[in-house]
């Protein structure tokens, strides 16, 4: 699992990762933009980015922002964990992150879901 650290983040990111029944779950707060997308593709990926976990959840019920870049990172990670026989799904995203994601058709590509639980239990 990756250990960001505080000082390797800008004052408005934060990542939270933590394993919950086998499931990586990243716990987003704050803007996802060009400045923080390395920091959120680590999180989501393994540390030296070439073995994506199996199964992953992003709580994005945090995230009071995303541009281009965060959606970009979305795909990525979705496309390298489905190749690893594996699944990405977006959880709790708030309004404007959720208009944004069907806006550009990623809830057409990665799972959404309302809940944290429920992004876990389907």
């Amino acid at each position: 699992m990756n250990n960001i650290q505080k000082e390797d983040r800008p004052d408005r990111f934060s990542v939270q990762p933590v394993v919950v029944d086998g499931v990586l779950v990243v716990t987003v707060h704050g803007e996802i933009d060009y400045a923080v997308k390395d920091l959120l593709s680590q999180a989501l990926l393994s540390e030296d980015g070439t073995v994506p976990p199996p199964r992953i959840v992003a709580d994005l019920s945090g995230v009071t922002f995303m541009d281009s870049s965060g959606i970009n990172v979305f795909i990525n990670a979705h496309h390298r964990v489905s190749k690893a026989q594996g699944w990405l799904r977006i959880a709790d995203a708030q309004e404007s992150v959720a208009r944004l994601l069907h806006l550009v058709g990623i809830d057409q590509i990665i799972d959404c879901h309302p809940t944290v639980e429920q992004a876990l239990n389907t």
